[in-house]
């Protein structure tokens, strides 16, 4: 594999940075795939009664069957796929994994719903589960509690039969393989 010349990025040249951009592009080509093999990491011991992977085939499914678009419904898929590499703060990482595909509102969603999803335990640790409410006033609050009531939370019954993971893997591919948003 070809390398870049310089050991400190200050003195890199434009066909250093060139090299770079082109392994970058080979690299995000690949993310569908990768998270199709995260998604498929969480399908084992859960203390719940269902998998990882199953809880967010439900929550995914019940948005699909609720009638949300594409990308709501691979935001459902992929909410918790943050607890493969940071299962403090999930919700962040898979916010930070979505960001640039998606619209400003299902980032938001993603990233906040861990903090909504208290409104159902908090109370158990002495927290206040209306912890949520300090965003009451935000644009996208309600649609918040919406992903979390109507399909979060209620995705973790063993009973429940939801569609399998070849089912949303075209629409993986597709949401994440969107020309990414400019980092800025």
């Amino acid at each position: 594999m070809k390398q870049v010349k310089f050991t400190q990025m200050l003195d890199g040249t434009r066909s250093d940075y060139d090299l770079v951009a082109a392994y970058d592009e080979k690299n995000a080509a690949e993310l569908p795939e990768r998270v199709l093999g995260w998604l498929r990491s969480m399908d084992g011991p859960s203390p719940y009664q269902v998998t990882r992977l199953e809880h967010c085939l439900q929550t995914a499914s019940r948005a699909e069957r609720d009638g949300a678009d594409e990308e709501t419904v691979v935001c459902a898929l992929l909410h918790d796929i943050g607890d493969v590499l940071a299962p403090t703060n999930h919700s962040q990482v898979a916010a930070a994994l979505l960001r640039p595909y998606v619209s400003e509102q299902n980032c938001w969603v993603v990233e906040h719903h861990g903090l909504f999803q208290g409104y159902y335990y908090f109370d158990h640790y002495d927290l206040d589960p209306n912890e949520r409410d300090r965003y009451k006033d935000h644009e996208y609050y309600e649609a918040c509690v919406n992903f979390c009531e109507r399909w979060d939370q209620a995705s973790f019954d063993p009973g429940f039969a939801a569609s399998p993971l070849e089912h949303f893997e075209p629409a993986i591919r597709t949401i994440l393989g969107r020309e990414a948003k400019p980092f800025v």
